[in-house]
């Protein structure tokens, strides 16, 4: 609590006017969208995230997207405030020997793979072997992930013989990210591998849109007899995908002789999403291909993380000039449509899709009426972080024609 009330007293360094940590805070409005969500946000989880502040708190996926968005702010105004609050709660999970409170490797889950980037950031910065020790850990879990029969890694040891596009984003990153840093070069083929395995079990090739998940067995209640696909094209599951891709491609070596397959891949999902934006508010629907089929809606996880995966790709190059409009004017539609502004300038995002999945003892079905009957929540971290990813990358191409 004391790193958030020197933060909330820093009015001049971070433009944050307060008298009182929750309800007296305010953000200013001269700050970019990027920054006041992230600060919102900040403001109203507290310590909340802290396993040392809340013991409920878990080495989660949605909390390492959050945090990488608040490094992304980090990396971009030069504000310790920022590194400190991402450090803080990284450090509360890990151990002095690189153990991580609440992980526990035998679950097999790629979920869990997802915060692990923000501890190899914090090993490049600090050179804490705590850090790397961690990051080992992780890695271990990957070298002895279950898999497919052809060499794709299972969503989690509970889902036998299923991969999900989540996944991607999840470990692919990482495991990029990681073979890079310690020289590990067949990494990088398996990264790829599971890039272009999923994308050839999934796509479909009248739409180009992606399934959420397939199962090699068939054998789910969700599955295609014959594909072993899921039903729907749901938005969020691509949204992750993309940007697992475009950020793999950040570590991938320009002469690795998958790297422009990935690129391929990466133009034709990007492609096909720009297909299905929704013409009037420049966002996308919670099951994309469905339009305003009664119970549809825009929803803001996938939005972000389409608009983050565009105007990404634009900025490095693995996308024409043309999807400049197409992000910005879904960024603009966030804003317009699903952004909310408090009297004292705390920023909500609205419209999040609260969680789904597939199979389970919940009976996730993968139909339609399975992904509209979830709930719908505000300030979800799975919409918060990558809201945040979008808009440094939007703003990164201020200007641009």
């Amino acid at each position: 609590m004391i790193f958030l009330l020197s933060l909330l007293l820093c009015a001049n360094a971070c433009c944050i006017q307060t008298t009182s940590l929750a309800s007296q805070a305010s953000v200013s409005d001269k700050l970019p969208w990027s920054e006041r969500l992230a600060l919102s946000e900040m403001i109203r989880r507290g310590d909340s995230l802290s396993f040392e502040k809340n013991p409920k708190a878990k080495w989660a996926y949605e909390t390492g997207v959050f945090l990488k968005g608040i490094e992304g702010v980090w990396s971009k105004k030069g504000n310790e405030k920022y590194f400190e609050y991402l450090k803080s709660t990284v450090d509360s999970f890990i151990e002095p020997d690189g153990g991580i409170r609440t992980y526990k490797l035998e679950d097999y889950n790629l979920d869990n793979i997802n915060t692990g980037k923000v501890a190899l950031s914090l090993y490049q910065k600090t050179k804490d072997e705590r850090y790397k020790k961690a990051a080992f850990l992780l890695i271990k879990q990957l070298e002895t992930q279950p898999r497919t029969n052809e060499g794709g890694f299972w969503h989690k040891k509970i889902y036998p013989y299923q991969m999900w596009l989540d996944g991607i984003y999840m470990e692919a990153p990482f495991y990029a990210q990681f073979s890079q840093m310690f020289d590990r070069p067949a990494g990088f083929d398996d990264v790829a591998r599971q890039i272009i395995f999923i994308e050839s079990h999934t796509r479909d090739p009248k739409t180009g849109l992606l399934y959420h998940g397939w199962d090699e067995s068939k054998k789910e209640e969700w599955a295609d007899p014959k594909t072993g696909c899921s039903k729907s094209f749901w938005g969020r599951s691509m949204g992750w995908y993309a940007m697992g891709i475009v950020d793999v491609l950040d570590f991938m070596p320009a002469a690795h002789p998958k790297r422009e397959v990935l690129v391929s891949i990466f133009q034709s999902v990007c492609k096909a999403v720009a297909n299905y934006q929704d013409s009037e508010t420049g966002l996308w629907y919670q099951v994309l291909d469905q339009g305003k089929r009664p119970g549809n809606y825009l929803e803001a996880s996938a939005s972000s993380m389409f608009v983050y995966a565009l105007a990404k790709g634009i900025r490095k190059g693995y996308l024409g000039k043309e999807y400049l409009p197409v992000a910005r004017k879904a960024h603009d539609g966030i804003v317009r449509h699903l952004i909310k502004v408090d009297p004292d300038g705390l920023v909500s995002l609205t419209q999040i899709c609260s969680v789904a999945g597939l199979g389970g003892p919940q009976r996730r079905n993968g139909t339609f009426d399975y992904y509209i009957g979830e709930p719908v929540v505000a300030n979800d971290l799975k919409g918060v972080g990558p809201f945040i990813l979008a808009s440094l990358e939007i703003e990164a191409l201020r200007g641009a024609k």
